[in-house]
């Protein structure tokens, strides 16, 4: 059963729900999510439980509910059809909680000029506005009380305000509701900020899109309609309405709303384009390759919400730690009223006066508060930076990561290695036979040909090299792959393979000759391809591909090594293509490695400290499952990005060292957050054993440290990523 939820404005009132849910019968994995207001369970069939008992107990905790129909996040941010105001589009003093403090201002109001020209009717009307404005927070009280809730904020505020009023402190009661409210508003108002986030992020989808036919008509659809393989239509101006790629048509786009890049990208035919992109200035027809679900658009959603449901190691601890902390203060503040006066012959009224602001001193809010707000603005600005992290746990971890390993192709590189030689060797000596054009061509072709089948980035960019030179590539037959060390066909009858020099090494005959050539050219940082034949074991030619250094990544590793992160590239390509890039970038490296290598040198570097890897293809998704904080390149493979906790969509490698600055500044806010909420408190619990303050100076404090707490977890949406370089180092290339 699915609901949407409305008027949760901060972590506890999850635990409050889910609390009251739990004691149904025939109610079970119930999950709540607070940023985007939507609620989960099962219910048993036959349970004693129904439907309605579960939207009567959450309409009695106070809380609104609704059916959620899996439109949730579409109409959460259109218009309803009658021209009402969507529920966030509503300014504070509309809502609810608005109109309460509005209301209680003007009786707060009322009260003191009637105290003044009036003094005895003064205190009627501040019992009034007591009494009107606690009412609503006890009522939620009693049922959080039957629901299994005890010591919940609304009783520790209904005890203390009703306490005040009969000990006949109307004036001070009046102030804590007023004020409390105010806190109440304060929460809801950063609530519906940080859900902000995902709702800009759902519009920037257009509504409908153009659909082409067979027949090259046109015709508006709704973008939800549209199905792989359909063609649509995008005019300067539009946003792209689906995922897919560009058959005809070039145009420069705006991929800002989706990788957070804010130079536009020039695409033309093949390339791949994303739903909310800007077409700026072309004419573009594009197949769709992904339904309006499963787009990159609602990916970034789905992942965001998940990361938003779920709770940083220091969150759950603070909410433990709030269970406990509420009855202890009760139980002292308890003690406070009832010791002086039998111990000491203390006045009653005085202690009781002081145990009820202590109540009020002790309200969890800003303690509760403190760490979900911030890990929210830390999720929310990393999403908008193009840092897309799955979930409090991994925006936590990352900033204590010490070692960070880097996948060489796709990552560290641009992923697209060309091809810059072609050699054919001779049948009769093995010599290099470097000026013979014509047999270049026919070891192309070959290597076209046997490589046809594949889809690994080295096989694409020979075959797309063979069709520039315009050769003819024959039909190859019988294609099968080693895993990580070679592909197989047979062309012209002749069993041909293509592997690595160390795979070529173990299954053919290399000479002297070939072999000094090929270290010549991974001495320059080239990946050698070596073509044999299988039968006969002799080696045929090869083919030397570079894929070039990203143009960031000089800069990225040396932000890391000035925060303190140690960086290690990790490849599968040979010692002397990766010696030659990590001197390049001066970094630690490991080559020649398998999938299952990799998983055994992060074991290695573990050693009791955290590590990170970052990588884009499907052979990095062990490794990044392994490692205690994942990271995917966003231009990397499906398999992967799912894999990892953290995907960069610009795929920068500077946004490792952002990822980690955002990180450490979210850890400190946090920290921040707390020694504030539990030192203000420490200061005016004192203050008011000591008599020095009251009620109304209490839940001041509360509400303050409150609204101070959500304003500090705000400020990390100003985050401007790590600091910069004070010696940028020299690219060589």
């Amino acid at each position: 059963m699915k609901y949407h939820i409305e008027g949760m404005d901060c972590a506890s009132c999850i635990g409050k729900i889910e609390t009251a849910l739990k004691r149904m019968p025939g109610v079970s994995d119930v999950q709540l999510n607070f940023a985007t207001e939507t609620l989960e369970l099962n219910l048993a069939p036959g349970a004693p439980t129904q439907a309605s008992d579960i939207e009567k107990t959450i309409k009695s905790l106070g809380f609104g509910i609704s059916a959620n129909t899996g439109q949730q996040t579409v109409s959460a941010i259109d218009i309803d059809s009658d021209n009402q105001m969507a529920p966030q589009d509503k300014q504070w003093w509309q809502t609810q909680k608005g109109k309460q403090v509005v209301g209680l201002g003007i009786l707060m109001g009322s009260g003191y000029a009637l105290s003044l020209l009036l003094p005895a009717y003064g205190i009627w009307v501040f019992a009034i506005a007591v009494i009107v404005g606690v009412f609503p927070f006890a009522r939620k009280a009693l049922a959080l009380a039957k629901t299994g809730s005890f010591f919940s904020i609304e009783t520790l505020m209904s005890v203390a305000v009703l306490g005040a009023l009969i000990i006949g402190e109307a004036e001070e009661a009046a102030a804590v509701v007023f004020l409390f409210s105010i806190g109440e508003l304060f929460e809801s108002i950063a609530a519906d900020r940080a859900r902000a986030g995902i709702r800009a992020l759902s519009s920037l989808v257009p509504k409908s899109a153009i659909l082409l036919d067979a027949q090259g008509g046109q015709r508006n659809v709704p973008a939800t309609s549209l199905q792989v393989n359909d063609l649509v239509l995008v005019r300067p101006g539009d946003r792209v309405s689906a995922d897919g790629s560009i058959v005809q048509g070039a145009s420069s786009l705006d991929d800002s709303p989706v990788t957070g890049e804010s130079v536009p990208v020039a695409k033309t035919m093949g390339d791949n384009v994303f739903a909310g992109s800007i077409n700026i200035d072309g004419v573009l027809q594009v197949r769709v390759e992904k339904t309006a679900a499963d787009n990159t658009i609602s990916r970034i959603i789905e992942l965001v919400e998940q990361a938003q449901a779920s709770k940083a190691p220091t969150a759950r601890f603070i909410e433990k730690f709030s269970r406990y902390y509420t009855p202890a203060v009760m139980a002292i503040a308890a003690l406070i009223i009832i010791i002086p006066p039998l111990a000491m012959g203390g006045d009653w009224s005085t202690w009781l006066y002081r145990g009820l602001a202590l109540l009020l001193i002790a309200c969890p809010c800003a303690l509760v508060l403190s760490t979900p707000a911030a890990i929210a603005s830390g999720l929310a600005v990393g999403a908008r930076r193009g840092l897309l992290i799955k979930g409090g746990s991994a925006l936590e971890t990352i900033g204590q990561v010490k070692t960070v390993a880097f996948d060489k192709t796709g990552t560290l590189t641009e992923g697209k290695p060309r091809v810059t030689d072609v050699v054919a060797f001779t049948q009769e000596d093995s010599s290099i036979q470097g000026q013979n054009s014509q047999g270049q061509d026919e070891i192309l072709a070959l290597f076209a040909s046997v490589e046809t089948g594949s889809s690994h980035p080295l096989a694409e960019a020979i075959v797309s090299h063979a069709e520039a030179a315009k050769v003819f590539i024959p039909v190859a037959f019988n294609a099968s792959a080693t895993a990580g060390k070679a592909v197989h066909a047979t062309v012209a009858e002749r069993a041909l393979a293509i592997g690595s020099p160390v795979y070529a090494a173990d299954e053919a005959l290399i000479s002297s000759t070939q072999q000094a050539q090929i270290e010549a050219l991974q001495n320059e940082g080239k990946t050698v391809s070596v073509l044999f034949d299988e039968q006969n074991r002799e080696v045929l030619g090869l083919i030397a591909l570079r894929d070039e250094l990203r143009d960031d990544a000089h800069e990225g590793v040396a932000q890391l090594k000035a925060m303190g992160v140690r960086s290690v590239m990790l490849t599968g390509d040979n010692r002397l293509t990766a010696q030659a890039l990590a001197s390049n970038l001066d970094v630690e490296w490991e080559a020649e490695l398998l999938p299952e290598d990799k998983l055994r040198l992060l074991n290695e570097m573990k050693n009791n400290r955290k590590i990170a890897m970052v990588g884009d293809g499907i052979n990095d998704a062990p490794a990044l499952a392994t490692a205690d904080v994942g990271i995917a390149m966003g231009g990397g493979t499906d398999v992967a990005i799912e894999t990892a906790d953290i995907a960069l969509l610009k795929s920068r490698v500077t946004d490792m060292a952002n990822l980690i600055a955002l990180s450490r500044a979210t850890m400190r806010n946090i920290h921040q957050n707390v020694i504030f909420a539990l030192g203000l408190k420490g200061v005016f619990l004192i203050t008011t054993i000591f008599g020095i303050t009251g009620l109304w100076i209490a839940v001041l404090a509360d509400a303050g440290a409150t609204v101070i707490v959500t304003l500090n977890a705000l400020r990390l949406l100003r985050f401007k990523g790590a600091p910069p370089l004070v010696n940028p180092p020299k690219v060589v290339k």
